[in-house]
């Protein structure tokens, strides 16, 4: 038995954030490790010896800065994490390994009114399917993510309102899937998730505090600070959608008049275009018309980034973020809606703030939140079953 603040223990601990600081981020140089952990440089070189040594730990030449360097990974034989995303129109599945890479992946069309155990059926097939495809042990999913269109209460676990599925407010989606799968299910909202997915492997990269604005039926935020995803204490930080532009406005579904969302979000801005184009008109064909050139379309668009970059100022003048990242349909726009956002941004936010400010399309698309999701599950496994050997499978950043 180790004992607290005994050299055995002390080791213990020091292999744990190396393993974990490798975890999270998929692959890390030597020096680089010893930076993220605290670490000397000799500790980490005899650590990564012991953990190649065990199998934990995959190590192959790389160079930094000009200079031969050893880049480490966690073993393709570590474990697997299965991300779920569930959208306004679809189910997208992944399943990834420790070492961040993709697996397999899949999309397929999802009714937004089917029932929830409808919704998790063909989730549980999904999963079933991709994990038979990989050809890996079941006993290797260390965890699963699971990301949703709905605020989720932090204790409970239960899924609040919301209307865009609205048969699955009071469930509790992370124990639904857990209950199926018989795996830890860690379950998040989709625009916390997109922030993770941008964070790891897109346009947040590199930077410790960010906002993520996803912009489809709904309009909502994932925020980042200080490199971890805010949540607040009931779960429900980042509803930027509800920010009141007008209080004689249209009034929103959460009940109030002239929040962002009814100026930005699809179901409220679709039927402006609909005399002149149509009902069948979709968000992503406003884009693709917009960026052929079509006069309408680029108005509405414009239109809707500066309504965003209100919102968008009045975080600014918050939470005073390095990056505000456009993640949806919307961000295939490109400079017709990013450049109404930086306008309203340097219009309305503290000039210090929006001086800092990036303002960058979304690297990932649709994939944002179901990467995400592999990140929550990898983020939220313990590094102790990694070093006792409880699992055993798996393959290195996704792709």
């Amino acid at each position: 038995m180790e004992t607290p603040g005994s050299q055995s223990s002390l080791h213990r601990a020091n292999l744990e954030r190396v393993v974990r600081a490798v975890r999270l981020a998929g692959s890390l140089t030597q020096a680089e490790i010893a930076r993220t952990t605290g670490l000397s440089a000799a500790t980490v070189s005899n650590i990564v010896r012991e953990l190649k040594d065990g199998g934990t730990v995959e190590v192959t030449p790389t160079s930094a800065g000009g200079r031969r360097a050893r880049s480490v990974s966690l073993s393709g034989d570590a474990g697997i994490v299965i991300g779920v995303d569930f959208g306004h129109t679809h189910l997208r599945v992944a399943v990834g390994n420790l070492a961040h890479q993709v697996l397999a992946e899949e999309s397929e069309p999802l009714d937004v009114d089917a029932s929830s155990t409808q919704g998790f059926d063909r989730a549980e097939e999904l999963v079933n399917r991709l994990i038979a495809a990989t050809g890996v042990d079941r006993s290797k999913i260390a965890g699963v993510g699971l990301g949703v269109p709905g605020p989720i209460d932090v204790e409970s676990g239960t899924l609040g309102s919301t209307a865009i599925l609205p048969g699955w407010t009071g469930t509790k989606p992370a124990e639904e899937l857990r209950g199926r799968l018989g795996v830890p299910v860690h379950v998040d909202n989709d625009a916390n998730l997109g922030a993770l997915g941008e964070l790891v492997w897109g346009s947040g990269r590199g930077v410790r505090d960010l906002a993520y604005i996803k912009v489809a039926s709904g309009v909502g935020a994932g925020l980042v600070i200080n490199g971890k995803i805010y949540r607040g204490p009931g779960g429900t930080a980042g509803e930027i959608g509800h920010i009141t532009l007008d209080e004689s406005g249209p009034v929103c579904r959460c009940g109030n008049r002239g929040c962002l969302e009814t100026f930005a979000a699809a179901r409220y801005v679709l039927p402006l275009l609909q005399s002149s184009h149509g009902t069948d008109l979709t968000m992503e064909g406003v884009v693709r018309l917009a960026r052929d050139g079509d006069p309408g379309c680029r108005r509405v668009i414009a239109d809707v980034g500066r309504h965003i970059g209100s919102g968008v100022a009045n975080l600014c003048n918050l939470l005073n973020p390095s990056r505000v990242v456009l993640g949806g349909d919307l961000a295939e726009a490109g400079e017709l809606v990013l450049g109404p956002i930086r306008e309203s941004v340097s219009r309305y936010a503290i000039p210090s703030a929006a001086r800092q400010l990036s303002v960058l399309p979304g690297a990932l698309g649709g994939r944002a939140e179901v990467l995400g999701a592999l990140a929550l599950a990898l983020s939220e496994m313990g590094d102790s079953t990694l070093l006792d050997g409880t699992l055993h499978a798996a393959a290195p950043a996704f792709t």
